[in-house]
Formats: structure tokens, sequence, C-alpha cells
């Protein structure tokens, strides 16, 4: 289930790619399959082990291809262990709202974007994790939880300071939200809820199966309750002299 969309991105042989926050790697795996030199950055080992055992599958069965790169690294993304301007896409998909420090990682993202590269960045929508937030206080106030709500406007000029030039912004997973309203009302650790499995069967097969019924509905649920909203930005490839 991908957040971002790579073909708006241009990921493709060559590209140089950082997944900050790469998680067990959803992202990871699709610039790895174009043909990018993709670097998953995370701060779980855990979570590496797994993603750089399936890097190995993929090269193994010929679905990345042979000239393509992918490396895990474990490390701080309040401190990331680059030169300025490494990357010629930086990716960061739902981590900013689980960093305290959001403004100092926002401008570690940045400084490792190439100049003329693409950043982007993807958090929960402010609606539907309000309500989420208003259902339970376990979705979010735990360790490693969630520590803001933000509005699109607010983290686009915070990023936007920072020298980005934003460039486009879009709403994904509309089907998941209600999803995270049932686990939110039932109990978040509940997985065994009737109401939690059985929605959860309807989300997998519409991720196995791709139908037209749900890939429509939730085209025309995502600008109103899509449950992740992405953000696009271009860093300049020549800055302006000082007056």
């Amino acid at each position: 289930m991908l957040t971002v969309d790579f073909d708006r991105l241009g990921v493709g042989p060559g590209t140089r790619v950082i997944d900050v926050g790469a998680g067990l790697g959803r992202h990871s795996f699709e610039a790895y399959r174009r043909g990018a030199d993709i670097v998953a950055f995370d701060q779980s080992a855990d979570d590496l082990a797994q993603v750089k055992v399936m890097f190995g599958a993929m090269a193994e069965a010929g679905e990345a291809p042979a000239h393509a790169n992918a490396e895990t690294v474990q490390g701080d993304a309040l401190a990331l262990p680059y030169q300025d301007g490494e990357f010629d896409v930086v990716i960061a998909s739902e981590i900013l709202e689980h960093i305290p420090a959001d403004d100092r990682a926002i401008a570690e993202l940045v400084r490792v974007t190439a100049p003329g590269g693409a950043l982007v960045v993807t958090v929960p929508r402010w609606l539907p994790e309000r309500i989420c937030w208003l259902l339970s206080d376990e979705y979010h106030a735990n360790e490693g939880g969630h520590v803001r709500i933000y509005r699109a406007d607010a983290l686009r000029g915070k990023i936007s300071r920072h020298g980005m030039r934003f460039i486009h912004s879009a709403h994904a997973h509309a089907l998941h939200a209600p999803y995270w309203w049932i686990k939110c009302l039932v109990g978040v650790s509940d997985e065994k809820h009737w109401a939690v499995s059985s929605y959860h069967r309807i989300l997998v097969w519409d991720m196995m199966q791709a139908p037209r019924l749900t890939r429509s509905a939730e085209a025309a649920l995502d600008p109103l309750i899509g449950k992740s909203v992405a953000l696009y930005f271009t860093k300049p490839a020549v800055r302006r002299a000082k007056a």
C-alpha cells in the first residue's frame, strides 16, 4: 500500500533515494523495483532486518534490476549520516507525527535533498486523525505514538521555510480511515473484534484484487476523508543571490 506517487517523483534507474523512517519497507521496495539506488533508513533494527531479507529475496527473484542497489541503515532522523544534497529523492512517510523535534527532522530531510531534487512528506490528515484522538487515548498516547496532529497548510509552511518549493498535494487511503475509527471505538489492541477483523479482510481483499468498485470509491472519498496527506516539494537548483 503506497502513499507516495513514484511516477510524480520520477523514480527510475539510477535515482538516488532515501526512505527515512522506512519501517517495514513498503516504499523502499517500490523504489528498488523501479531500479533506483535505495537506502531504507530507520531507527528500528528489527524492522530493517526484515527489509534486508526482502531486498535479498527481490534480487534473487529478479524483481529488481541487477544494476539497482539497496541497503538498510539504522540511525536517527535528527542526524542523518549523509552529505548535503546526497539524494535525488527523499521520502518521509508517516514519521514526522512521531518526532517531538519535527523542525530538526525537516531540516535534515531538506539538507540531504540534492539541488533540483524532490522531497515528499506524508502525515495523517487532520480530520481523520482528530477523530481517532477523540475516540481513543490509546491510539496516540503511548511510547513512540503520535505527538501532534498536522494541518496540511501549517506543515507546508514549515517545510517551505527551509527553502523548499511546494509543488503538489494529494490525499490517500480513504478506506482506511473508517478502519481506524472502528479500532479506536472497540480498543486499538483488540484485533479479534468482529468489526475490526471483518473490515480488515475487506481492506486486504481490496489491496490484493484492486476491484474497480473499491478503487473508484476510494478515489471519490480521498478528498473528503483520505487518511493521509502527501506534500511534494522540490529543492531549488540555484539559490538567489542576496541583494
